[in-house]
């Protein structure tokens, strides 16, 4: 005879951490399906960038590069693609919430993740497969810009050490922006309206120091632009990469991310708590 044991409250915390990760797992297998079968979101968070990235290069960058301190004008195109590489790499990241945004109100509104909550399924794991799905996604759109990058002139000089500290602040950041992401797709009242929340995060970078200096700002901008999460990001990216001072970025930028994090996984499981009871 058989017997089939199910989780209860009093099961170990082990056996419970398991279950977690193993249906983690298969509902990012479910959104990594998905990215393929949806080809136009990703196709979105890739060819936005390097729109922006070959727009602000090649019709503004001469001008921009220009105005930067201490670079010749002959050169300022050059000097303006790498300082602006890293702010596109940002817009991407950010461009990667809008996705799962996207992917969690298709769910929410087709009925698949009430069906989710009838099932024996972690809650945290539905949402966590969201996140880590497009995530990756977010990660693989970042490799693709780098190398239009890379094709048009961007020379990083960063070490081995450099790049893999590079991809793991990278990385944090899509982890974190994806958790807020999939907390405003819940909070969206249909698909098509999923997306306008998540666009705030994606021209952040434009009110940062991914275009131009902080310092050009004026007074009442400047302050904002410096302290808000993307500026340490970028400067992190962009120290790492091109040996500019760091000056604690990447301490700023992990703490950024750690909140970020926390604050979409508290408000998403908010509200998946909230409408599971409706």
């Amino acid at each position: 005879m058989t017997t089939i044991t199910t989780d209860h409250p009093a099961a170990p915390a082990t056996r419970r951490q398991s279950h977690v990760v193993a249906d983690s797992i298969t509902m990012l297998r479910r959104n990594l399906l998905h990215m393929v079968r949806y080809p136009g979101l990703s196709a979105f968070t890739v060819g936005g960038p390097i729109v922006f990235l070959l727009l602000f290069v090649f019709v503004f960058g001469g001008t921009l590069g220009a105005g930067l301190p201490g670079v010749d004008p002959a050169g300022g195109q050059q000097a303006y693609l790498a300082y602006v590489m890293p702010g596109i790499l940002a817009m991407t990241v950010a461009g990667s919430a809008s996705g799962a945004s996207i992917t969690v109100a298709m769910d929410m509104t087709e009925g698949i993740t009430a069906r989710f909550r009838t099932m024996a399924i972690s809650r945290a794991a539905v949402l966590a497969g969201h996140v880590l799905g497009n995530a990756i996604q977010g990660l693989i759109a970042v490799v693709l810009v780098l190398g239009v990058g890379l094709l048009v002139g961007f020379r990083p000089s960063g070490g081995l050490i450099d790049w893999i500290a590079t991809a793991g602040v990278i990385a944090l950041f899509a982890f974190a922006l994806n958790w807020l992401g999939v907390a405003m797709g819940m909070q969206a009242k249909s698909v098509e309206t999923a997306s306008n929340l998540p666009l705030i995060l994606t021209f952040l970078p434009l009110l940062g120091s991914g275009f131009v200096p902080t310092g050009s700002m004026p007074d009442w901008l400047q302050w904002f632009a410096q302290y808000q999460p993307f500026t340490p990001f970028i400067e992190s990216v962009r120290g790492l990469l091109l040996g500019t001072p760091l000056d604690g970025d990447v301490w700023f930028a992990t703490g950024w991310a750690i909140v970020i994090a926390v604050a979409g996984y508290a408000w998403s499981m908010a509200l998946y708590e909230r409408k599971s009871v409706r």
